[in-house]
């Protein structure tokens, strides 16, 4: 981020300038014989470049010339300060006022008009970053507002007592900083923004009690009295308190609990944007970060807020016409591409994403501009302009301040002014500082035009539209169709059909009036999107299906309207898979994955898919269970979504599809592990093995899972394991549990993890029927069990099944103590014709049982000659020969373990290529079909050729021909 100094200054000062500083010196000189000083005294050699550049710096050292020279022997000028240097100076100055309100008032404004000196001295002098002007600047305020409110509860005490809570404790007002100081980058002479709350109700308990309200009230006028009366001295700060519940009409100070109901039930967008900022400058620290913490789902909405576009228009439009109403034409502030439309471009991101990704709940503009590009929400080279104008605009709103102090951020209209701001910004005239500044101004407007431009509408020039617009607007139906026929739908009875259907029904009729805008808005252009594809009327039916799940969160509807390339991609895929349609409409916050077709169509690799996880949650309590779980099921949901986009538009073929599906739910399913394991044992301790390290846990994935050819949809077969030593094993935490029950607490909180309902639904379907003794086993198991069970108990069946088996998540020694059992059981040598025999009469149980009982139809996995009869022959013939072949125990997949068998001699090289071929185009059509919303079941005359060359080669290698 930009933290430049000012640009190198003209060494010697303009004449008028340097007159001028002539001056103030010989004026500044009689100020010191006036007080009794020397007449001389040794001047830094910034002297002359302040003094010229700020009246209010020359006339502060003119006015307490002694204190200005304890200043320039102190050397504060030649370093920055500290947030603790800054309190503990307004804490000295004010140490001798005692209770005389009068004299804190004039020690308060001495320090504050002190403190400013030197800030701007090293400002001008080209001595300060930006970052410590505006820290520093905020700091100073922090300091007087804390005194002045601690002054005040003294002057409250002596008449009222003060409140205390149940422990006794004293509470106090909670006074939150908004706007520039809440953010901490506070300008030189800006009006503070506040907020008053305190935590609980109750009276004072003093000789004159009063009711919490009322005593808060009168300490919140007290503090404001301190702060922004006009003495001799001047000001400290013009408090701004518009921006508090209610506003004017609101009370001084409110309880926390009143302010949050307040925002719940009242809160507008402008108040979002408001609290963006918000943070507690002075008081009760405690209560103030528990109020911001419980407003966070009022400024940052968990799902993505693309309605806060049209707002910050709405309210950028309102300050234009003001500042055009004052006539502020050359406004630094609020004129276009200033300051105002920097922040409007960082914190629109901010409320639109902020409930998504806390990492963007930031205070700090320039802080939210770098996360921006970290987040590939704005690009390097747009932060980097974005950033050097903030900068610049920031830079010169103080020498505009400065100057005078006062709280200006127009540009002078007179020669000597500019040449005076254009010299002290470090420019030879006005003309190349003007220069400078419009090129910023003009970068920044065009930035916020690209991120606010008013978003796609129908073309009043373009007839069809507006009759298409002007139908669905009063409901007529021989209008309607006619607009329908001319937008070029075939069916157009069909299309208005779809229509009415929204229209009519619950969704829709209860929209509010900014949700009915914002629909009439959308759908004349969500109907001319969709007359371009096939069939359009269907298209139309299911995106329609889409529009009237999201409905009652109008941002949804707000994102297509804003979004042209969001609304072509919904429609885009809803002609392209009914299942990816009900999905958006299950799960709308998908949508936010419509913005980018890069990532879109571009699934993560595995370790980009950890990486991405690990960021989902980065943000998330560990304790959060809940929080956690929901965000699982988002993360799966959208990279699910990128795996079907990407396998509809072609761009992933049929391997990559189930790597990716697989690689999902072996991360999710790592990730779970851990999860679960930490929340456990961090109320039982670990369970231990005799030499100290802690016992070991595993899941082993069979089926699908474990064979990577994961569907959409598909369930998860796991067993799970753990490692024990002989004898008894217990955790040792404060509340120890048997190692057994623990590991059991812990498959159960695994699978509730997995399979339980939360607000995004459901993680994945959990099938354990594979684990020793199916249904009636144990929920986990040891690894001594597993192998004794595999090894003497064990079916055929089971055995076929550990062909496709592998460890997926959790201890790694557990994963290879699992591979030793795997290996020694499957490379047993076997009676064969049993073998074949034991094989043959389970899938035929399995062709009878769960086959399609149509002969014109054919079931892609289930019925002879399907996937399962490839499965089934590879089974075989890995047990058939593992024994001697122990390179067919290296893989769990179908088609890597058919080129095994190839290479082995077992199978002919034709006959694996084609049985790979087979299983890929089985596979291919199922996902093809689970897209179409359709069930894996198909002509049977489509694939006879193929199902029949399946069912020779397995009668070739399981008919009994011994």
């Amino acid at each position: 981020m930009s933290n430049a100094n000012p640009a190198q200054r003209p060494a010697c000062l303009p004449e008028h300038l340097q007159t001028l500083f002539e001056q103030r010196r010989a004026a500044f000189v009689q100020a010191l014989l006036g007080a009794g000083l020397p007449a001389s005294f040794e001047a830094p050699p910034s002297l002359p470049a302040v003094w010229a550049a700020s009246d209010f710096v020359a006339e502060s050292c003119r006015r307490y010339p002694a204190a200005f020279l304890a200043l320039l022997d102190s050397g504060r000028l030649s370093h920055p300060a500290t947030r603790e240097d800054l309190a503990a100076a307004v804490d000295a100055a004010v140490a001798d006022a005692g209770p005389d309100e009068a004299a804190f008032m004039s020690q308060l404004r001495r320090v504050r008009h002190l403190e400013l000196v030197r800030i701007a001295w090293r400002d001008l002098a080209g001595d300060a970053w930006l970052s410590e002007v505006l820290a520093e600047l905020s700091w100073l305020a922090e300091a007087c507002i804390e005194a002045a409110l601690r002054f005040a509860e003294t002057a409250l005490d002596e008449r009222y007592g003060h409140p205390c809570d149940e422990d006794g404790r004293r509470v106090r007002l909670c006074v939150l900083g908004l706007g520039k100081l809440g953010g901490g980058e506070l300008n030189f002479s800006s009006d503070i923004d506040l907020i008053f709350a305190y935590a609980t109700g109750g009276d004072t308990q003093g000789a004159k009690p009063l009711d919490r309200q009322q005593y808060f009230i009168r300490l919140g006028q007290r503090l404001i009295k301190l702060l922004t009366a006009q003495t001799a001295d001047g000001f400290v700060y013009r408090v701004d308190l518009r921006l508090r519940a209610f506003g004017d009409s609101g009370p001084l100070a409110m309880s926390c609990a009143a302010t949050e109901d307040y925002y719940q039930t009242h809160g507008r967008e402008w108040e979002r944007y408001a609290l963006i900022k918000a943070r507690v400058v002075a008081g009760d620290a405690a209560a103030g970060k528990a109020l911001l913490r419980n407003l966070r789902p009022f400024v940052y909405r968990r799902y993505l807020d693309y309605g806060v576009f049209q707002a910050l228009r709405e309210m950028k439009d309102l300050i234009n016409q003001e500042a055009a109403r004052r006539g502020k034409g050359h406004d630094v502030k609020l004129s276009p591409g200033g300051i105002r439309e920097v922040e409007f471009i960082g914190q629109a991101f901010q409320l639109i994403r902020g409930g998504r990704d806390a990492g963007l709940q930031l205070r700090g503009i320039r802080d939210v501009l770098a996360r921006l590009v970290e987040r590939d929400l704005l690009p390097a080279w747009a932060e980097a302009q974005l950033q050097a104008a903030y900068a610049f605009l920031r830079r010169v709103e103080n020498r505009l301040q400065m100057t005078a102090d006062q709280q200006t951020h127009a540009l002078p209209d007179d020669e000597p002014g500019r040449a005076r701001l254009a010299w002290s910004m470090g420019y030879t005239d006005w003309p190349a500082f003007r220069t400078e500044l419009s090129g910023h101004m003009r970068r920044v407007h065009e930035h916020f035009e690209q991120v606010f431009a008013t978003p796609q509408a129908v073309d009043e020039s373009d007839a069809s539209g507006r009759r298409l617009l002007h139908a669905w607007r009063r409901g007529a139906p021989d209008e309607l169709l006619g607009a329908l026929a001319d937008a070029g739908y075939a069916q157009p009875q069909e299309a208005a059909a779809h229509l009415q259907t929204l229209r009519t029904s619950n969704a829709c009729r209860s929209l509010s009036e900014t949700g009915r805008a914002r629909l009439d808005h959308l759908i004349p252009l969500l109907v001319r999107a969709v007359a371009a594809q096939a069939r359009p009327e269907a298209v139309l039916e299911r995106v329609l299906g889409v529009i009237q799940t999201i409905a009652r969160r109008s941002v949804y509807l707000a994102l297509l309207v804003e979004s042209p390339l969001a609304l072509s991609q919904l429609v885009k895929l809803c002609a392209a898979s009914p299942w990816i349609a009900r999905q958006l409409g299950r799960l709308p916050l998908l949508l936010d994955e419509l913005l980018d077709p890069r990532s879109l169509y571009t699934p993560p690799d595995r370790a980009a898919l950890a990486d991405e996880l690990a960021d989902a949650l980065r943000d998330i309590e560990p304790d959060d269970l809940e929080g956690v779980m929901d965000r699982l099921r988002q993360f799966k949901e959208t990279q699910v979504l990128r795996v079907a986009a990407a396998d509809v538009t072609g761009v992933l073929p049929l391997m990559r599809v189930s790597d990716q599906l697989t690689w999902i739910a072996e991360v999710i399913l790592e990730r779970v592990v851990c999860v679960a394991r930490d929340s456990l044992a961090a109320r039982h301790g670990e369970p231990r093995l005799h030499n100290g390290d802690a016992a070991g846990f595993g899941i082993v994935g069979y089926g699908k899972l474990g064979g990577i050819e994961l569907g959409y949809g598909s369930d998860l077969d796991v067993v799970f394991l753990y490692h024990s030593d002989a004898g008894s094993m217990s955790t040792d935490g404060e509340r120890p549990l048997d190692a057994a029950v623990f590991f059991a607490r812990l498959a159960q909180r695994i699978v509730h993890m997995l399979t339980a309902y939360t607000p995004a639904g459901l993680l994945y379907e959990v099938d354990m029927r594979l684990r020793p003794s199916g249904a009636a086993g144990l929920l986990v198991s040891s690894l001594q069990a597993y192998a004794t069970y595999q090894q003497t108990q064990a079916w055929t069946w089971e055995h076929q099944a550990l062909v496709r088996a592998r460890f997926i998540a959790g201890t790694p020694g557990v994963g290879d103590a699992f591979g030793a059992v795997r290996a020694a059981t499957l490379a047993r040598a076997r009676d064969l014709p049993a073998l074949r025999r034991e094989v043959r009469e389970m899938r035929e149980r399995m062709w009878r049982e769960l086959g399609s009982a149509d002969p014109q139809r054919f079931d892609l996995k289930k019925d002879p000659g399907g996937i399962a009869d490839i499965e089934f022959l590879v089974q075989y013939s890995v047990l058939a020969h593992a024994h001697a072949h122990p390179e067919l125990l290296r893989y769990t997949d179908n088609i890597r373990i058919l080129d095994t068998l190839s290479s082995a001699g077992l199978l002919g090289a034709g006959e694996a290529a084609f049985l790979a071929d087979a299983f890929r185009t089985l596979r291919d059509h199922i996902h093809a079909l689970t897209l179409q919303a359709e069930p894996a079941v198909v002509d049977a005359a489509d694939y006879a050729t193929l199902r029949n060359e399946i069912g020779r080669l397995w009668r070739q290698h399981l008919d009994d021909n011994d």
